[in-house]
């Protein structure tokens, strides 16, 4: 029985590592690490402009290092990701990767800073006495339409919590502007909440790892850990449903590519 789990999980990792990209192209990238024990499995997850999900790589180590992060996109780019295009980039909080997505794309990645791991990294400098409140007007100044206001909002967070916890003020700061990206890009508000974090990756996760890991009580080495991260993924694409909001995604394809929008209409 091991064997044979082991021979199909290993052919539903290659559908995912060896599958050609030309055919998808990408508007988002969402990337994020996912743990499992000790180890990292660092997912891409792409939304084309019809809405639809695409899982586009997966790579394991034991941290989100830049170069794992380059090995990442590199095998992206090799299986035909179009490196002079431009995309908008959903990440976590990691340096590494924001540093490998900058180095390998320059100027076409537009960064969106994940807004769920930037709160928990200002919540965790913290008193749980002040997490409802901080919490909320977080979530008030990113669920503004405007760019203009919902900065205005953080800054002045930001100087409320100086005088709470410096720490806190200064997380918030750092990569403030990077979670205002869809903001200033003029997203919706319906798609805004489907590419403000990094949650598509980690919903992947969430109804399959209860299935298949409840029982595993131990990661034997890196390579089940990839097997079987990979034939999770594997099960959820299978269950893809469109991005809430993607009906509004051609004007974020208009608003990253003005180019190419315009080519489209002419032709």
């Amino acid at each position: 029985m091991s064997r044979h789990w082991k021979a199909i999980s290993t052919k539903e990792l290659q559908k995912i590592t060896e599958r050609s990209l030309q055919d998808i192209d990408p508007v988002a990238i969402l990337i994020d690490g996912v743990h499992f024990d000790e180890h990292v499995l660092v997912v891409s997850l792409g939304v084309s402009a019809d809405g639809q999900k695409h899982i586009l790589g997966i790579r394991q180590g034991a941290t989100e290092n830049a170069e794992l992060c380059k090995e990442l996109l590199g095998d992206m780019i090799r299986r035909g990701l179009q490196i002079d295009q431009r995309y908008l980039f959903v990440l976590d909080g990691s340096k590494a990767l924001r540093t490998a997505v900058k180095r390998t794309f320059g100027d076409c990645a537009v960064i969106q800073r994940c807004q769920v791991h930037k709160r928990a990294n200002v919540l965790s400098y913290l008193p749980k006495r002040y997490h409802f409140q901080i919490r909320s007007r977080l979530n008030m100044a990113w669920d503004m339409t405007g760019y203009p206001d919902a900065k205005k909002e953080l800054e002045t967070l930001v100087e409320e919590l100086e005088e709470i916890n410096e720490s806190a003020a200064r997380s918030l700061e750092e990569g403030l502007e990077d979670t205002l990206t869809l903001h200033r890009l003029g997203v919706p508000p319906a798609l805004r909440r489907s590419l403000r974090s990094t949650n598509l990756i980690e919903n992947c996760f969430s109804t399959t790892k209860q299935k298949f890991c409840r029982n595993v009580k131990h990661w034997k080495n890196a390579n089940m850990v990839l097997r079987w991260g990979g034939t999770m993924l594997r099960k959820a694409e299978k269950q893809f449903r469109r991005v809430k909001g993607y009906r509004t995604i051609p004007s974020l394809v208009a608003t990253l590519r003005p180019k190419l929008e315009g080519s489209a209409r002419r032709a």
